[in-house]
């Protein structure tokens, strides 16, 4: 009943990158950013009847400037994200324009990339508008899950966009982006093969339709020129996938303008472990935008440090039925409710003033009611470590240093908890036997206690083995 195991292959020797050339000096020449600027904070109605937060930043220079609309990534964004970075390159001559993420339409369930392309192609018109603003070189600059949004805007009919920006873009289905970049993250945490397996069936059982988006159409139509920025030091990116899938768009495409740029030691968001940004990256950026249309046929398409991909990005199998996120929802809050039941009988039991047969058997229920409810301890402790795992690892995703006791720590305590829970029903089981053969008659109240606690962790039994805590795999 289990699924196929999720166990990506290394990446075949000659689906590499191969040696690329450094860097050109003339992409790396130091950039002033001392102009001063004018800021404009305005409302743009877009699709749905809502409007979004937008702030515009310009040189106070005469223009017309080139001009770069951010497009963010994944989650709940806002502007404010932005600011520092817009400030900067409005200073160094460029017109910038930030807006805040819609939160109509978009959702951790429900993402339409579309959509999201209708709002960027408003921010474009916004500044067509303006006359300091070259709209030739007016262009979006998308960051990883905005780089599934920035092509759809760019091949819309008419859509006035200048160029792309790629940074950070996976250029493949969310779900491999996201099933890579968890692989790659637990191998550097040294995480056992389990703590895998359990997170890859989670997400197997999670339906969302947006993590089968396929970029493919979209690279393949667009016909403006396209900077592409990887950091070296991206644990969520597969570097050759993602580049061979970009390269394959761009010549069904058509389109030989194109710069792709490995920085070295730069991570997801174009910074050195989190701090400041690699020192090649806003040079690298403002040189080439400058530089359009001239900078838009480089003389070396691929260049910059070695990026390294060890396995192949793989889609996550998909969960039977029996393991989808709705009948997961479905037993979990199903144990719930049965390890509530057994506290709640007594109570009314209590509150009524009725203590039933308690004569026949008088010895035997003591010890079987401190049995059931260290079950329901270990039930509930189960469950919270679990979650609490979970989200140990995604803020360890963030900053791994030092990490890999307190995931190994944790994985243990998971590990011993299931195994507990496991030898607890067995001999719960096993005295309840006994006190019926004993002669033991249980009241009702006491029958609705053992089905629900015992009922409870069969259902975490059966969820537990499911999601591999009790493989022999470590």
């Amino acid at each position: 009943m289990l699924p196929p195991r999720f166990d990506p292959p290394p990446l075949p020797g000659d689906q590499t990158l191969g040696p690329i050339p450094a860097q050109p000096v003339s992409e790396l020449r130091p950039v002033t950013a001392l102009q001063p600027i004018t800021v404009q904070h305005l409302s743009v109605p877009v699709r749905g009847g809502i409007s979004l937060g937008t702030t515009i930043r310009a040189p106070k220079a005469p223009g017309p400037h080139p001009a770069l609309i951010f497009v963010q990534g994944s989650g709940a964004g806002t502007r404010a994200d932005f600011d520092e970075k817009a400030e900067w390159l409005a200073k160094a001559g460029l017109v910038t324009l930030v807006y805040d993420k819609r939160t109509v339409g978009y959702n951790f369930e429900n993402r339409d990339f579309g959509l999201l392309a209708d709002d960027a192609l408003h921010m474009v018109r916004t500044l067509h508008q303006r006359a300091d603003v070259d709209r030739a070189r007016t262009g979006l600059w998308g960051v990883s899950e905005g780089t599934w949004v920035t092509p759809i805007a760019a091949d819309a009919k008419d859509s006035g966009v200048g160029f792309m920006v790629m940074v950070s873009a996976p250029n493949v289905s969310p779900m491999r982006q996201v099933a890579w970049a968890l692989g790659e993250q637990l191998h550097r945490l040294y995480a056992p093969l389990g703590v895998r397996d359990l997170l890859t069936r989670a997400m197997g059982a999670i339906g969302f339709r947006f993590l089968r988006y396929d970029a493919a159409p979209a690279l393949a139509g667009i016909k403006q020129p396209v900077l592409a920025l990887y950091g070296t030091n991206d644990p969520s990116i597969p570097f050759v996938e993602s580049t061979q899938n970009l390269l394959k768009g761009l010549k069904a495409a058509g389109n030989d303008d194109y710069t792709i740029r490995f920085l070295e030691g730069a991570d997801h968001a174009m910074r050195i472990r989190g701090g400041p940004f690699a020192p090649a990256y806003l040079p690298t950026l403002v040189n080439w935008i400058k530089g359009l249309p001239g900078t838009a046929k480089p003389t070396v398409h691929m260049a910059g440090a070695e990026a390294v991909q060890r396995v192949e990005a793989t889609d996550v199998p998909a969960a039977p039925w029996y393991a989808r996120g709705a009948v997961l929802s479905f037993t979990l809050g199903l144990a719930v409710v049965g390890y509530v039941a057994a506290p709640l009988a007594e109570m009314v039991v209590r509150l009524r003033g009725r203590t039933g047969r308690v004569a026949t058997g008088a010895m035997v229920w003591p010890p079987i009611r401190r049995r059931l409810r260290r079950m329901a301890w270990t039930g509930a402790g189960l469950l919270l470590s679990v979650m609490a795992f979970i989200t140990l690892l995604v803020l360890f995703s963030i900053n791994q240093a030092g990490a890999w006791p307190a995931v190994l720590s944790g994985w243990l305590v998971i590990r011993v908890l299931a195994l507990l829970m496991l030898v607890q029903e067995v001999t719960a089981v096993s005295a309840v036997v006994t006190g019926l053969r004993e002669g033991w008659q249980p009241t009702r109240w006491q029958k609705t206690a053992i089905t629900g606690v015992l009922g409870s962790t069969a259902l975490l039994l059966v969820a537990a083995g499911y999601y591999g805590l009790y493989a022999f795999p470590w």
